[in-house]
């Protein structure tokens, strides 16, 4: 397993490959891998010759109060579990290399990143399309493997590389979830114990929303009503939001009429997780 610290070295790298008619499938990552990062690896080694998979916290995306010094990081962790799954490169870049002295230029997606995370997090999603943007550029993947557990960041990298014309195929791959049907985040290892136990209220109120809606209710609001009780029923929660949007521009809907998800955020002890659920789709823990 080959490790870059170098923009330029990737860039090169991955020209080389391409050159060779090799097919370059990439998982872009903020590192310290639990099993979700893992089946992600999985899927892209299916898709292509090489696979490229970056570990960078980057600093752009986190706001002024977020958790940006105390995310966790494991790089020697992350290369062992890397390998253990066939990863063929690292690229492993420090922060002047993705944002050097004097740097100016940002990618913004626009309207799918206004609800939801794009409400309390202002600023996020500018700093998520940036740095993908620019890691595409430097890998050079011909696909990209990102996890619908952050369903807002993957319709909106979808909306990026569709609008800006970008010669890449966006796959995502279903949230992979804990045996007791928590998702799998980085953040989980913030979680006491305590706190962890009504963690786990989430994916139940995602399991009562499919309930209902496959019982016939079509009611947003009589949906995210239940939800949110259900939520609250246990402590240290404290939500930030619970909304059924439309899967493509991520509007508010009413009524469940095409395709829609069900997405929260909940700070569970000072741990804020985000889950959700596309009404219609199959949903077991």
């Amino acid at each position: 397993m080959k490790i870059i610290n170098s923009a330029r070295e990737m860039q090169l790298y991955a020209e080389d490959l391409r050159l060779q008619g090799k097919r370059i499938s990439f998982v872009p990552t903020m590192g310290y891998f639990h099993e979700g990062h893992l089946a992600l690896m999985r899927e892209a080694k299916k898709t292509g010759d090489c696979l490229v998979v970056s570990i960078y916290v980057n600093p752009t995306q986190f706001g002024p109060k977020e958790d940006l010094a105390k995310y966790p990081r494991d790089f020697d962790r992350d290369c062992r579990m890397a390998q253990s799954v066939g990863v063929d490169v690292i690229f492993f870049p420090p922060n002047e290399e993705m944002y050097p002295a004097g740097y100016q230029t940002y990618v913004n997606v626009e309207k799918v990143t206004l609800n939801l995370c794009g409400l309390s997090r202002p600023g996020h999603f500018r700093g998520v399309t940036t740095v993908c943007a620019k890691l595409f550029n430097i890998v050079k993947p011909h696909v990209a493997v990102f996890g619908k557990k952050d369903f807002q960041q993957y319709i909106t990298i979808k909306r990026m590389v569709a609008d800006l014309n970008l010669d890449l195929e966006i796959k995502g791959l279903a949230t992979v979830r804990e045996a007791d049907g928590l998702a799998m985040s980085s953040r989980n290892v913030y979680l006491k114990e305590e706190e962890r136990k009504s963690a786990l209220q989430l994916s139940r109120s995602l399991q009562l929303a499919q309930k209902l809606y496959a019982g016939g209710e079509k009611s947003s609001k009589i949906i995210i009503a239940a939800v949110t009780e259900l939520i609250k029923s246990v402590p240290y929660t404290d939500i930030d939001y619970v909304k059924i949007c439309d899967t493509e521009n991520l509007a508010d809907v009413e009524n469940i009429i095409g395709e829609s998800v069900i997405a929260l955020a909940v700070r569970v002890g000072a741990t804020r997780l985000i889950d959700n659920h596309v009404f219609g789709e199959y949903l077991k823990f």
